[in-house]
């Protein structure tokens, strides 16, 4: 079977996704930059755009979101996609794809997971297997 004809996704997201999706997070950075939101779970909210994920045929993105560092909560998640029609428009108006894709929001845990390595690797117990050994001779 040829390279072309598999649908699996071992080699991960093509440059096209890759590329596509980088623009969209671009295009979604810059709306939530500059919008004022008549939704008021989104009132005075500085969204940051972590990373956005595309989908193969590029009709899905989604998009990993927080709020300057912190988790965002259950009602303003379900605010983003309360307002993902309007956003979807205004991705369309500024990036040129032949669809615009349906947008899904995901909170960025990235920080509190890096957080929580940090305070692993401070253990005590965790120093003392990382200190050189010392050799006897």
């Amino acid at each position: 079977m040829s390279k072309h004809h598999h649908h699996g996704n071992a080699e991960g997201p093509s440059q096209r996704q890759l590329r596509v999706a980088e623009e969209i997070r671009h295009a979604l950075s810059g709306i939530f930059a500059r919008e004022e939101f008549r939704d008021p779970d989104l009132h005075d909210l500085r969204v940051t755009v972590t990373e956005v994920r595309a989908s193969p045929d590029l009709k899905h993105m989604t998009a990993f979101v927080s709020a300057l560092g912190k988790e965002l909560n259950k009602d303003q998640l379900a605010a983003l996609k309360r307002v993902s029609s309007f956003l979807r428009r205004e991705i369309a108006r500024s990036v040129r794809l032949r669809y615009a894709p349906d947008l899904h929001f995901q909170p960025d845990t990235a920080l509190d997971y890096a957080m929580h390595i940090n305070d692993v690797m401070q253990r005590p117990e965790v120093q003392r297997d990382l200190a050189p050994k010392k050799t006897e001779e």
